[in-house]
């Protein structure tokens, strides 16, 4: 298990007080239970919910959501975010997603004890195919890592909504791929994030009033492999190389007809690390969750790829990303 998840504890009586603050009107009592509920991994917990559920309401939209609560924890504790920053984190969930029937508690049951293997071979049950830009491998990566930290969690009916989750993901763009790409073993993490690391950069430039989501899903594909292979599942990481390659293969492309444009970004020299870029973001602005789901794999990877000059080269362009 990563040991960098308890640190701190998530900062959180901290942040769970700043979140109590910011929301007039909650009790005492309900921000002890804050506090309570975050030192125990509240919002991963959330997280494994919504991603066993996601296959019976909407898999795409709602497995997002799941990811994105696991990827805000993970993010805050990983980067040791401050307590105005975390504490600002909680409150938009509360005010958007913990509330409702995709979060919800399942019934208590003895936890399976083949969780990892059963997720993992769900997901390698893609046999290379590339699958709506990689959310099989992004979904799986989330949810192995949340019932590691939460062994408790590793029911029979959230496993098995996890594996019809990834096996509702469709074919996208299944491109034969570039015979060239080939990329550095996902459990060498500092060779593998930089390259990561570069295809992203590249694909940052190349989609220029299209939108980031090329670039900030090579960000969310490439790390979810590299931090399966971090966590011992290198099997499973490695069983969707050919899909990483094809997805590489379709960012060097750039845009292609028919692909949507979208506004880009202001600049701006905020960063999701800093607390200012969370307090100016609206109450109603989590979208699906890419807003928490991009910095953590950026963040993540910059961290494994201990490269400087890369890291001054991406922070340059961030801005259209977040």
């Amino acid at each position: 298990m990563n040991t960098t998840i308890d640190r701190r504890r998530f900062s959180l009586g901290g942040a769970s007080l700043v979140a109590g603050l910011l929301l007039q009107g909650t009790a005492k009592s309900q921000v002890q239970a804050e506090e309570r509920s975050l030192t125990e991994k509240r919002l991963v917990l959330l997280g494994i919910n919504a991603l066993a559920r996601a296959p019976a309401m909407n898999y795409f939209a709602d497995g997002h959501r799941g990811a994105a609560l696991i990827s805000a924890h993970l993010m805050c504790v990983d980067n040791e975010f401050d307590d105005t920053a975390a504490g600002r984190i909680v409150e938009l969930f509360d005010r958007n997603w913990a509330p409702t029937k995709l979060c919800k508690p399942f019934p208590e049951a003895d936890p399976v004890t083949d969780a990892t293997e059963r997720v993992g071979q769900a997901l390698a049950d893609g046999r290379g195919v590339l699958r709506e830009v990689g959310h099989d491998a992004i979904f799986a990566m989330h949810a192995i890592k949340a019932f590691r930290m939460l062994p408790a969690s590793a029911t029979p009916e959230r496993v098995d909504g996890v594996c019809q989750l990834l096996r509702a993901i469709k074919p996208w763009r299944d491109v034969r791929p570039d015979d060239e790409i080939q990329p550095p073993p996902f459990a060498a993490a500092e060779a593998a994030s930089r390259f990561i690391l570069q295809e992203a950069s590249g694909a940052i430039d190349r989609f220029v009033g299209y939108g980031q989501g090329f670039a900030g899903h090579m960000l969310t594909f490439g790390q979810s492999l590299v931090e399966l292979a971090a966590m011992g599942e290198v099997e499973w990481a490695e069983s969707c190389r050919t899909a990483f390659r094809k997805y590489v293969t379709v960012t060097r492309m750039g845009p292609q007809g028919g692909d949507r444009k979208i506004k880009d970004h202001q600049p701006s020299k905020l960063r999701p690390s800093d607390p200012e870029y969370w307090q100016k973001r609206g109450d109603k602005t989590l979208g699906i969750g890419h807003v928490f789901k991009y910095p953590y794999a950026y963040y993540d990877l910059l961290a494994r790829a201990k490269d400087p000059e890369l890291e001054h080269e991406l922070d340059a362009k961030a801005w259209q990303l977040f």
